[in-house]
């Protein structure tokens, strides 16, 4: 049975929206339950392994899926996060590898390794395109996916539409090069951005333009995902962050509620899910 499962992240919900409160995890929670999400990410650059295991238990007592997003800075430091993914019942890690090697000849060998890795100790990996990691760059990604076959993707395209300032409307070339991406894609992540701003509010008239991009790359994403599976989960993570994600005005206060807008990404990828056929 093919599935879509909408996660939200810790990330986004510390804190949620423009109150700045951080509310405590079980709160949190319980919130994210209650909305409807799948499971919540756990990402490691931005809080720890500490933090992961005091929020384990307010997670299972909601029944929501933990997924682990590790950012290594040494090939081997992945390890333990693998093993304690697998302990936590995680469906893969979400990798943002911190070595970052400048050749590509360099790359490989690294990324091979963590591959290899998560095959003896029995977890998947996939890697996220993302700036700053060894995915950075748009046009190096497509050379090692064609260098590493077993190589899947989280797609975060947000990361390539600033990294590469593509103008709008893009090029067939660019939208071409973006699509290479969502054809070794496994999972897809949720934000909007433009050519020079990560994370835009969604209901700004202005940024209507971007907000159709994406949905369209979504849909595109889910229909190849659906074409290429014939069982299994498909996970779409809601990552709205906070500041300085998330755009702020004169007196420091975010432009909009992330909260409100990840319910609204869940509602969109939702409906495109059953647009295309749903579960089955």
């Amino acid at each position: 049975m093919r599935q879509l499962k909408v996660y939200t992240s810790l990330w986004a919900m510390q804190p949620h929206d423009q109150s700045g409160v951080k509310l405590p995890h079980d709160q949190v929670c319980e919130m994210v339950a209650e909305a409807g999400f799948d499971g919540m990410a756990i990402d490691l650059g931005a809080s720890d392994v500490a933090v992961a295991h005091a929020v384990r238990p307010h997670m299972e007592a909601n029944g929501l899926t933990p997924l682990i997003v590790a950012f290594p800075k040494t090939i081997e430091s992945l390890e333990d996060t693998l093993y304690m993914a697998a302990d936590f019942g995680a469906p893969f890690v979400d990798v943002i590898g911190q070595v970052m090697p400048i050749a590509l000849d360099d790359m490989v060998p690294v990324v091979e390794t963590w591959i290899g890795m998560a095959h003896r100790i029995g977890i998947p990996v996939q890697f996220e395109t993302h700036r700053n990691c060894i995915t950075n760059d748009l046009y190096t990604t497509l050379q090692l996916l064609d260098r590493i076959p077993e190589m899947r993707i989280c797609a975060d395209l947000s990361h390539y539409v600033v990294d590469r300032e593509f103008w709008f409307p893009l090029s067939d070339h660019d939208m071409g090069l973006m699509s290479r991406i969502l054809q070794r894609s496994d999972s897809f992540q949720g934000r909007v951005a433009s050519r020079q701003q990560i994370q835009l509010q969604l209901d700004f008239p202005q940024h209507q333009k971007w907000v159709e991009l994406f949905k369209g790359w979504w849909r595109e994403g889910l229909a190849d995902w659906r074409a290429r599976n014939a069982s299994g989960d498909c996970i779409f993570v809601c990552e709205l962050g906070p500041p300085e994600y998330a755009m702020t005005g004169a007196d420091g206060r975010e432009m909009s509620n992330r909260w409100e807008e990840a319910q609204v990404i869940k509602g969109w990828v939702r409906e495109i899910w059953d647009e295309l056929g749903g579960d089955d």
